[in-house]
């Protein structure tokens, strides 16, 4: 690669801001355009970054200046908009999650296959020096072998604070597709691929009332169950309990923690790309806090820097559509094992990422 894989980026909400600073942190990627429903929205923030601003997607899809696209616009969205893009002769990355059901997912994927793109979904989390090195312990044998993992989100909502949350509440959203790939992924890149799904869901309440500004005192009607539970059993024997809820207030419940033959791992929250990594050997009173062997801030971007030192490199990308569409069956099928009242046994699979070599110098993600 002579230079740098050049972005584009499609919506520019909230989350487009730690895409930005992010992708700075990567010498493979820059971003030289973005694109908005709301054209000022989008002139505006490109001039602040010294970009270009399209008035339309398809006028950013057009431009044959623009590599890849990063998708940032609500779920209900990513399919269009990923297609489109992919059939422009775009890769493509897409926030979390891949699509709102499965044949959305398939319909993308199959896309980047005809197309011979490249399709990766957030998150990239999992890239980040927390989980690396939670894998590399895992991978040494520290915990000895994996027997079970807890995974928990718990929080009130996103009413108190996103500017425009009525998304999260409608097809799409929930605690699970809006929260669940951070912890399935992170899941996948520690044990391998899952092998089927229990769960129950809830909807705690019927409306809610935004708190949060421009929008205050809006109230909302509530599509999707807000609570979900269930139990995810992997390939490799290991089993995973697993509670997503926009229902609760403050529990003490939160992030992962692994459990296997010789100790306990507290493998920090899995929204962050930074934490601190903790092991609870067998028997012992306090936890050691094990030593970090990754780049610590590179943020939001990493993914689009993993399919770009891939396409340089000529080998897979640990961000891949195998990877997002497992994780979107997989968060499907805790609905759609509570509505069945069985498991759901899944019809996908997906290499274990590989992990990223300790000692990288900062911005590196080399295969």
């Amino acid at each position: 690669m002579t230079q740098p894989l050049r972005i584009g980026i499609v919506g520019v909400g909230k989350i487009s801001d730690q895409y930005f600073k992010g992708i700075k942190n990567h010498p493979t990627i820059e971003t030289v355009g973005c694109c908005d429903l709301d054209q000022a929205r989008a002139q505006s923030v490109a001039e602040a970054q010294g970009i270009r601003a399209y008035e339309t997607t398809n006028a950013l899809f057009a431009d044959e200046t623009v590599d890849l696209v990063v998708n940032l616009t609500i779920p209900a969205a990513h399919t269009t908009i990923n297609c489109a893009a992919l059939q422009a002769g775009k890769h493509v990355y897409v926030e979390k999650p891949l699509a709102v059901d499965f044949e959305d997912g398939q319909k993308a994927v199959v896309t980047a296959e005809k197309t011979g793109r490249l399709l990766g979904c957030a998150p990239d989390t999992f890239l980040g020096s927390a989980q690396q090195t939670a894998r590399a312990a895992v991978d040494s044998g520290l915990i000895g072998r994996p027997i079970a993992a807890t995974a928990f989100l718990t929080c009130r909502g996103h009413e108190t604070w996103h500017p425009a949350p009525e998304f999260y509440y409608k097809k799409g959203g929930g605690p699970m597709l809006d929260m669940g790939p951070y912890y399935l992924t992170a899941l996948v890149n520690l044990f391998g691929p899952i092998k089927r799904i229990a769960g129950l869901g809830v909807k705690g309440f019927d409306q809610r009332t935004i708190t949060s500004q421009p929008l205050h005192g809006k109230v909302i009607d509530v599509e999707v169950n807000t609570h979900i539970t269930g139990v995810a059993e992997f390939h490799n024997g290991a089993v995973a309990t697993i509670i997503m809820t926009f229902d609760t207030g403050y529990t003490g419940l939160k992030g992962l923690q692994l459990y296997g033959t010789d100790g306990t791992l507290h493998a920090g929250d899995p929204n962050k790309f930074d934490d601190d990594i903790r092991f609870w050997k067998i028997g012992a009173k306090e936890p050691e806090i094990l030593p970090v062997q990754h780049a610590t801030g590179m943020g939001r971007g990493s993914g689009p820097a993993d399919m770009a030192s891939a396409l340089a490199q000529g080998v897979e990308s640990r961000i891949n559509s195998p990877l997002a569409l497992h994780v979107l069956e997989a968060m499907l099928a805790f609905e759609q094992s509570g509505e069945s009242g069985a498991f759901v046994e899944l019809t996908t699979t997906t290499p274990q990422p590989a992990p990223i070599p300790a000692g990288l110098p900062f911005g590196q993600l080399h295969h």
